[in-house]
């Protein structure tokens, strides 16, 4: 292990989920970057370099599957969607998503998929 902390970009534009999110990924070792837009969230993709993103689907704006595309223009970098409504799932996996975990979720459940997409590092 080379001692660098796994970095993790979490997309969402609710600023209470948001924090949650990222104090428990926190609290687990994870270095953390977060963004509320889907234009905030393709600049931190480019200048954070994160390892894994995990990405809300419904925002305003530049939502969660035009992200997904225009990710995919310049990284492969993984990413978890995430959604209330199931019916998201399919889109976001078509649009690049590595994975999809439905809202409400488990914080165990999202760190079991980030796991399974990270190496260890």
């Amino acid at each position: 292990m080379t001692g660098r902390k796994r970095c993790i970009l979490v997309v969402d534009d609710h600023p209470k989920l948001l924090k949650f999110i990222e104090i428990d990924l926190r609290l687990r070792a994870f270095e953390v970057f977060t963004a509320r837009s889907g234009e905030e969230a393709l600049k931190l993709a480019k200048s954070a370099a994160p390892d894994i993103m995990l990405l809300d689907i419904v925002m305003p704006g530049i939502d969660g599957i035009e992200v997904l595309e225009k990710l995919k223009e310049f990284s492969t970098l993984p990413v978890i969607a995430f959604s209330a409504s199931p019916e998201n799932r399919e889109l976001a996996l078509r649009a690049g998503a590595s994975d999809f975990l439905q809202k409400p979720f488990d914080t165990e459940e999202m760190v079991a998929r980030i796991n399974a997409l990270l190496p260890e590092g």
